[in-house]
């Protein structure tokens, strides 16, 4: 079994838990202009936006609209909507980076690693063959190979493409 191991994130999970945000950010980053947010694409009741703190190149999370903490609380077209976004989010990664696989997850609460507890969001995170080495065990640091918004810029392009071919 691979693990995702992250220790670089402890930094940004602790300023978290130190200091409650005053507004959320997944509820004010799709009001903001996409390239200054990163939302890669708005749906009906969800949206695709890039991890400023990724785990690999590419990491984004499909987010609802509605401020809600728990899957159970969302409702069956949310949920589809999310699924449905979790898949185009695939779709473009494989196009623009060519991962090998894919971790996709949601963490339900702080003990569970979310670093945002109050509203729910599914990671979607691209992996390779080696992307894990000694660098985050030996020295405590990942290497991220592009920088996020340079990827944003990538993945945006490429979703419209996708999105004009599965529309005709």
């Amino acid at each position: 079994m691979d693990v995702l191991y992250a220790p670089w994130r402890y930094t940004y999970i602790k300023s978290t838990v130190e200091k409650e945000p005053q507004e959320c950010i997944f509820c004010i980053a799709p009001k903001k202009p996409e390239d200054e947010s990163l939302v890669l694409y708005k749906g009906r009741y969800s949206y695709i936006i890039m991890n400023l703190y990724p785990y690999n190149t590419g990491h984004v999370m499909v987010v609802p609209y509605r401020h809600i903490a728990d899957i159970a609380d969302l409702t069956i077209d949310e949920l589809t909507e999310m699924m449905e976004l979790v898949k185009l989010s695939m779709i473009v990664i494989r196009k623009v980076l060519k991962p090998h696989g894919f971790n996709i997850g949601i963490n339900i609460g702080r003990v569970a690693g979310a670093g945002i507890d109050k509203h729910v969001h599914i990671h979607v995170v691209p992996r390779w063959n080696g992307d894990t080495n000694f660098m985050p065990v030996i020295a405590g640091v990942k290497v991220i190979s592009q920088d996020v918004r340079e990827t944003y810029k990538a993945l945006r392009e490429a979703l419209k493409e996708v999105i004009h071919v599965t529309k005709d």
